[in-house]
Order: C-alpha cells, then structure tokens, then sequence
C-alpha cells in the first residue's frame, strides 16, 4: 500500500528553498571558487600587511591592517572556519549523530586556528622570547590533534540504524530539521554581517565561533525536541540529548582558558565516542 505524503506549505516552502542551496554548496564547482577565494584571501592579506608596514596604506585602512604578517595565517583559518560553519548548518538536517561528527571538526579546526593565532605574539624573523607561547601552541595543537584522532574513531562506530519510520514521519521529520537549519543559516549571516559592521566602525566585535556554538547548543536541544515527535523512544531520546550535552562541553571548551580548553574539548570528543559505543552495543539492531 503506497504511502500518502502528509506535507504542509511551510514544509514544502523549507524544502524548496534549503535543498537547491545545499547542491549549490556541495557542487564541485562551488568548492573550486571557494579554494580560489581562501587563496586569494590569503596573499592579499599578506600583501596588504607589507603595504602596511611600509607606509603605503590611506590612514583610515592602515589603522585597521595589523603589522604582523601572521595575522594573514588567522585570516585564512578564520575563513576556512566561516566555511565549515556553513557546511554544519547544512548538515543539520541530516542525523544527529553526522552532525554531531561535523562539530567535532569545527572544533579541531579551531584548536588549530588557536596554535597558529600564538604566532603573533613572536616577533619577525620568528624569536623564541618566551616558552609560554609555545606551551599553548603544543597544548591547542595536541588537543587537536587527539580531537581528530577520535573523530576517526567516531565515525568508525557508526552503524545503520533500523528505525521503523513512516516515509510521511521521515519527511517531515528532515523538513522540520531544514526549516532549523535555514533559521541557523540566517542567524550565521546576521551575526556575520554584525561582526563585519562593527569591524569597520572600530566597534566592539563578537568573538564569533564561541557566540555561534551558544546558538548551537539551543538549535540542538530545538532538535531534541522536534526528534522527540517522530522518534519517542527513551534510547533515541537520550541519544540525541547526549550528542547536545557534547555540544556544551565544546562550547565550554571555547570559553575556557588554554590547557584547559583543550582538554574539555577531548573529553567532548570521549563522551560522544562512550555515548555511540553504548548505543551500538545495547541498543542498536544491526543489519
């Protein structure tokens, strides 16, 4: 017996609008620009750091060109960050537990980002002056390193699921997750474009990621909730509030201080891999 699609105009509408943007995202020719625009980002930014430092810059855009050219590496992880951001909203709609994988890289791209923003306080040539810079370096960069380390493993744990859905249940279920998601795309433009303002004005700025992993941990338990509706059981709904409980503890590690921002983010990372570990092994029916 054929299934009946139970949809509604405001699923339809989400559905529309989100699908086109994600094939337009993940499409090959997309990805190209986009490598050729971090490239460009990257040696302008270079450029202009050396216009500056020689004199060569208006006054109104010297003041706000930094003189280390290691401020060039922060502005390309930054970008490479604002990207990934991107594809995590787009994977929302997806599983719980593909999301969840996705946040857990953003999080070791921005242990990463923070070993190499340590750069600046060296001076050019690069002069070991002081070993509490290279003590952080080594601290945000092993934690990434141990963050992408069980990520491995993390995705290695994942097994199909056999979730007894109506297709009807499942379209609605990922619509209502777009209409999300577009909600969190619109929020990342807005905060951006805040952040951007205020940049050129000399205002105080956000600190973006922390404040964007904030709207995550809502988003998630939004998806808790929403889940809820289609997947009732106690296994998914603990699932699924564990995978937000790990988004807390990345945005704690966010907001707390070096060493101990590296740690949290892999126990994060150890929490999710015990949390799948458990639900492969007492609670999923495999294939």
């Amino acid at each position: 017996m054929p299934f009946c699609l139970n949809t509604s105009p405001l699923l339809d509408a989400a559905t529309h609008v989100f699908d086109p943007m994600h094939a337009w995202w993940e499409s090959a020719v997309t990805r190209r620009r986009v490598a050729t625009l971090l490239i460009v980002a990257f040696l302008g930014g270079l450029a202009g750091i050396e216009l500056g430092r020689q004199g060569l810059l208006p006054p109104a855009l010297a003041r706000m060109v930094p003189h280390s050219h290691f401020h060039a590496v922060d502005l390309a992880f930054t970008l490479v960050l604002i990207l990934e951001v991107v594809s995590l909203v787009f994977t929302l709609p997806c599983s719980f537990s593909r999301a969840m994988g996705k946040q857990f890289e953003i999080l070791a791209l921005i242990l990463l980002r923070s070993s190499f923003k340590e750069l600046v306080n060296f001076s050019e040539p690069v002069v070991l002056q002081s070993l509490e810079p290279l003590y952080r370096i080594l601290s945000d960069g092993v934690g990434a390193l141990l963050v992408f380390a069980l990520l491995g493993l993390y995705y290695r744990l994942h097994l199909p699921r056999e979730d007894e859905r109506q297709v009807e249940s499942l379209y609605a279920f990922v619509a209502a997750k777009k209409i999300v998601s577009l909600i969190m795309l619109a929020a990342f433009v807005g905060m951006g474009g805040f952040n951007g303002w205020h940049w050129l004005s000399g205002g105080e700025r956000l600190d973006f990621f922390a404040a964007f992993y904030t709207l995550l941990i809502f988003s998630d338990i939004l998806l808790v909730l929403i889940a809820q509706r289609y997947l009732p059981s106690f296994q998914a709904v603990f699932r699924n509030s564990g995978y937000a409980l790990a988004t807390l503890l990345m945005r704690l590690a966010l907001a707390a201080p070096p060493y101990v921002n590296a740690a949290l983010g892999v126990g994060a990372a150890v929490f999710a891999i015990c949390l799948t570990l458990a639900n492969n092994a007492f609670y999923c029916r495999h294939p």
